[in-house]
């Protein structure tokens, strides 16, 4: 199949296609469009008609006009004096996040290309093509330096993948039967001064939280089936006494994971009132969902929307100053999923040490196959205490602070870059965290010897064919790593 971009229904699903190698294609309307844009641009440089980064400078030096000969140049020089990221490069799908993520916003028209910018990005996408781009260097102010990485590679002159290694990129693009990109005038602020780099990297973390989150459900529905927990709070007239956002459909899905099994039975529960960490899965996975809910919103907004300065008002004719590149609610969002997931992590710690306990499970010492001399599961709460502290600290919102850009007038900054790169890092800490819940719970499962719910049990002969219960003491480290790599499938285990 193949993705046509039209600028306006760009999906969070469909952007991880592109990322994950499906070829694009853009639709006629969008091309259409651009073509329109880009009459009112070169109108201003005919008529050197004030617009900043076309007929001006950039930054400090926005009031020094340009003729059209030096506007050309003023493209290369934005991107060859603009191309300093550092730090190890993004991964080859992350970067075609990322690139997808600036071809669709420019298709609205605001972004005012030249004709050959569009094409040729489908080109590079569509032949697998993958720029280096350093991970330091966007203060989520607009990605301008980060951005750049992207452009210097386009036009020949920075670097690209190949299969792992770094190569140059007019090499790469000779091999690939492509010429460098030629820019016209504001082809260079179109390609640097813009949010993609923010975006495409926002828009993989909310999927892949999203899919943690799921996981982290399932789990936690486990641990209910493993420690014979109290299934009331999760009744379909208990959750919607108080129905905060997100509260209901999480314990809908919980309750719908223990169908079929003896838990929702009357009398089944072993306790009157379960620990918090089992009692209110719904109100904080709730509390994650709906975190997740409002940057699912912000990331589709980024993604089909114009960021760019100045952008061109197609209808009118102008082009005109904006702020579109601030990327303030998209930081803000993002630190509110990473907060969620803290308090998820934190009660997933919780509930596997209520299953180790004896008085509080009924279950043997530990999780252990015998309550002698075996470790059991004990010494994995270092672990994941550690992981949950990895994640706390990872949690903590990016700095609230004032940039000294361009002599003062680039006053303000988000971190939206930072917030996404530390939501991603959060997440595969909580991948780890939530595998050893599963275990744990699938150990108490066996221990407990009673029947579960039907989607449960598939679940736990997934996780049964990658890790053995824990009979005898032994390092079960590759085999957490291993249920952390296969979230996906027994999330869908669940659901099938």
């Amino acid at each position: 199949m193949t993705v046509v971009l039209d600028g306006r229904s760009l999906t969070l699903a469909t952007l991880c296609e592109v990322a994950d190698g499906t070829p694009v294609a853009i639709h006629p309307d969008a091309t259409v469009r651009m073509a329109r844009s880009r009459l009112v641009v070169e109108r201003y440089l005919r008529e050197s008609i004030p617009a900043y980064g076309l007929t001006t400078g950039l930054g400090m030096r926005a009031g020094v006009m340009l003729s059209a000969d030096e506007a050309t140049q003023f493209s290369y020089r934005t991107v060859r004096g603009r191309a300093q990221a550092l730090g190890p490069p993004l991964s080859g799908r992350s970067v075609r996040a990322v690139m997808v993520a600036r071809l669709n916003t420019m298709l609205d028209g605001g972004a005012g290309a030249s004709a050959a910018v569009a094409p040729f990005m489908v080109e590079i996408l569509n032949r697998a093509l993958v720029p280096v781009m350093p991970t330091i260097g966007s203060i989520g102010s607009g990605d301008l330096v980060a951005m750049a990485a992207m452009a210097h590679a386009f036009i020949g002159e920075g670097q690209m993948l190949v299969d792992g290694n770094v190569a140059s990129a007019a090499q790469v693009l000779v091999a690939a039967g492509l010429a460098p990109l030629s820019l016209l005038p504001k082809d260079g602020a179109v390609l640097c001064n813009n949010t993609a780099f923010s975006t495409g990297l926002a828009a993989l973390a909310a999927v892949a939280a999203r899919t943690t989150l799921e996981a982290l459900q399932v789990a936690g529905a486990l641990t209910l089936e493993g420690f014979r927990g109290n299934s009331s709070p999760f009744g379909a007239a208990v959750l919607r006494l108080r129905p905060q956002p997100g509260q209901v459909a999480a314990g809908d899905a919980i309750r719908a994971l223990l169908a079929g099994g003896e838990l929702l039975g009357e009398g089944a529960a072993r306790r009157l009132q379960d620990p918090l960490s089992l009692r209110c899965m719904a109100q904080v996975n709730g509390a994650g969902f709906a975190a997740l809910d409002d940057l699912d919103q912000c990331v589709l907004v980024e993604l089909n929307s114009s960021p760019d300065n100045p952008a061109v008002l197609v209808d009118e004719g102008v082009c005109v100053t904006t702020g579109n590149f601030h990327l303030s609610r998209l930081a803000q969002t993002l630190d509110g999923v990473a907060r969620a997931l803290a308090w998820c992590a934190t009660d997933s710690v919780s509930r596997v040490q209520r299953l180790m306990s004896a008085a509080t499970s009924d279950l043997p010492p530990l999780l252990s196959s015998d309550d002698g001399d075996r470790a059991g599961f004990g010494p994995l709460l270092k672990p994941m205490e550690a992981l949950r502290a990895h994640i706390i600290h990872l949690s903590n919102p990016v700095p609230v602070m004032a940039s000294h850009n361009a002599d003062g007038i680039e006053d303000s900054a988000t971190f939206a870059a930072l917030a996404a790169q530390k939501l991603a890092d959060l997440l595969a800490q909580l991948r780890l965290l939530v595998a050893i819940e599963f275990i744990a719970a699938s150990q108490a499962v066996d221990l407990r010897s009673t029947p579960i719910s039907p989607p449960l049990e598939r679940v736990h002969h997934g996780i049964r064919q990658v890790c053995a219960f824990v009979h005898e003491d032994r390092p079960i480290g590759a085999e957490i790593e291993a249920v952390a790599e296969q979230l996906e499938g027994l999330v869908e285990l669940a659901q099938a």
